[in-house]
C-alpha cells in the first residue's frame, strides 16, 4: 500500500519537509480554504499538487471534497451543489488528482465525548462514552424524544453522571461533540460560533422527515449524477463509513455495516464507487467483524485508514493500538490483495510533547509517526 499522510495544508505545524523524513510518500488533503459548496478551480488545484510536488510527495488523495448538506437532505439548491461538486471533480481529474475521500453522514462528520482519555502509560486517545453522549443528547441538545434512543443502563449511568455534572462539565462536551471535531474538517460549526448549541439544533431540523431510505435515496442520487465526470477522469470516489457506525441523534445513517456497505456498492454498481476502509469506524460497532469487511470488500477499497476500536461494556470505544491483531489482519488483506492503494494511519496517541502543539484532534505527530511505523513493520512482513 502506499504511505498516505494527513496534512492540512500549508498552515499545518506538521510540514511536507517533516513528512518526507518519517517515509510518507503520498499526501491526503483537501482545499480547506474554499468554503462548502464552492467550486474548486483548476488553479487552485493546481496550486495546492504543484506546492506538494515541490517537496518530492504527490497528492494521493482528497479528503474530502466535502458533500454540502442540502445535497443529503435534498434542499432547492442541491441540483446547483452538484454541478458545484461535479466542476471541482472535473478540476481534479484534469490536474490528475484521482482519489476522493467523501461521507455522507448528516450534520456530524465523528463524535467522540474525550479528546484526551489518559492511557495506563501516559498517552492519551480519543474515547466514546455513551452515557456522556447520552447526557450532551437528553440535558444539554434536548432533542425531544432522545431518551427513548438509550437503553436502561445507559440511561442510569447517564443520571448518575448528572449528579456530578458541572458547567465546565457541560461545556467541554459541547466543545469536544460538535466544535473541536468538526471545525477542521469543513465541518458546520467553527470555533469561532458563540451559540454552537443553538447553531446544531438548527442543523438537526434540516433532517425533520428525512429517514433512512430517504438519505439513501438522495445518496443514490448524488452519485449517479457525479458518475460520468468520474468515469471520463478515472476518479474513484470512496465514502468514508459512519463514525461511530450507529444511529446517534435521531439521524439517519448509511454506512454503518455490511448491509449499507452492500446497498450503495449495488445502488450504483460503477468500479469508482467504491469504499474508503477506516478499520477504525466500523470497528466501533460491535456489531461489525472489520476483519471479515476488509476481505469481503477489498476489491472495491480505493482508500484505507489503519486504525481500530475496542469497542467496550455499555458502548463506550476507545482507540486502540495499530498493532491491534484485527489491524494486522486488515493491513494483511489490502496489502496482498491491493497493491498500490492509498492508505493513511490515523487516531494516533497523543504522546512526547504532542498535547502541547495545537494539533487538530486525532491528529498527531508524534503518535502518528509511531503509527506510521508500527503499520510500516506489519506491512514489511506480510511482504518477506
Amino acid at each position: 500500500m502506499e504511505k498516505t499522510w494527513r496534512w492540512f495544508g500549508p498552515n499545518d505545524p506538521i510540514t511536507l519537509e517533516m513528512l518526507r523524513q518519517i517515509g510518507v510518500e503520498g499526501i491526503v488533503t483537501s482545499l480547506h480554504h474554499v468554503p462548502n459548496g464552492e467550486v474548486w478551480t483548476d488553479e487552485e488545484v493546481l496550486k495546492m499538487k504543484d506546492f506538494i510536488e515541490s517537496h518530492g510527495l504527490r497528492w494521493s488523495v482528497v479528503e474530502s471534497l466535502p458533500v454540502s448538506e442540502s445535497i443529503k437532505y435534498a434542499g432547492a439548491d442541491r441540483d446547483a451543489l452538484i454541478e458545484n461538486y461535479k466542476k471541482s471533480l472535473e478540476a481534479l481529474g484534469k490536474a490528475g488528482v484521482r482519489t476522493v475521500c467523501y461521507n455522507f453522514m448528516p450534520v456530524l462528520d465523528w463524535a467522540r465525548t474525550d479528546l484526551d482519555y489518559p492511557n495506563p502509560d501516559g498517552t492519551t486517545n480519543l474515547y466514546f462514552n455513551r452515557a456522556e453522549f447520552a447526557y450532551f443528547d437528553c440535558r444539554i441538545l434536548g432533542r425531544p424524544g432522545a431518551e427513548a434512543d438509550y437503553d436502561a443502563d445507559t440511561l442510569a449511568r447517564m443520571e448518575e453522571l448528572a449528579k456530578t455534572m458541572t458547567r465546565e462539565g457541560e461545556r467541554r462536551l459541547v466543545d469536544n461533540i460538535i466544535v473541536k471535531t468538526q471545525g477542521f474538517v469543513n465541518g458546520n460549526i467553527s470555533e469561532d460560533d458563540t451559540t454552537p448549541v443553538d447553531t446544531f439544533r438548527d442543523l438537526l431540523k434540516l433532517y425533520d422527515g428525512i429517514d433512512r431510505d430517504t438519505l439513501r435515496a438522495n445518496m443514490k442520487y448524488f452519485l449517479e449524477a457525479i458518475m460520468p465526470v468520474c468515469r471520463q477522469y478515472d476518479i474513484n470516489m470512496c465514502v468514508h463509513p459512519d463514525d461511530p457506525p450507529l444511529q446517534i441523534l435521531g439521524l439517519p445513517r448509511v454506512v454503518t455495516c455490511d448491509e449499507d456497505i452492500e446497498w450503495f456498492l449495488n445502488a450504483v454498481p460503477d468500479s469508482h464507487n467504491g469504499l474508503t476502509f477506516c478499520a477504525g469506524s466500523l470497528s466501533a460497532g460491535a456489531h461489525n467483524d472489520v476483519v471479515e469487511l476488509a476481505r469481503k470488500y477489498a476489491d472495491r477499497t480505493h482508500f484505507v485508514h489503519a486504525r481500530i476500536c475496542n469497542v467496550l461494556p455499555g458502548g463506550d470505544f476507545k482507540e486502540s493500538t495499530h498493532l491491534d491483531p484485527r489491524l494486522v489482519e486488515v493491513v494483511r488483506t489490502f496489502e496482498t490483495r491491493r497493491p498500490g492503494v492509498p492508505m493513511r494511519v490515523d487516531h494516533a496517541p497523543l504522546m512526547l510533547g504532542d498535547e502541547k502543539m495545537g494539533y487538530n484532534a486525532g491528529y498527531s505527530f508524534h503518535g502518528r509517526m509511531l503509527a506510521l511505523g508500527m503499520v510500516s513493520g506489519i506491512m514489511a512482513a506480510v511482504n518477506a
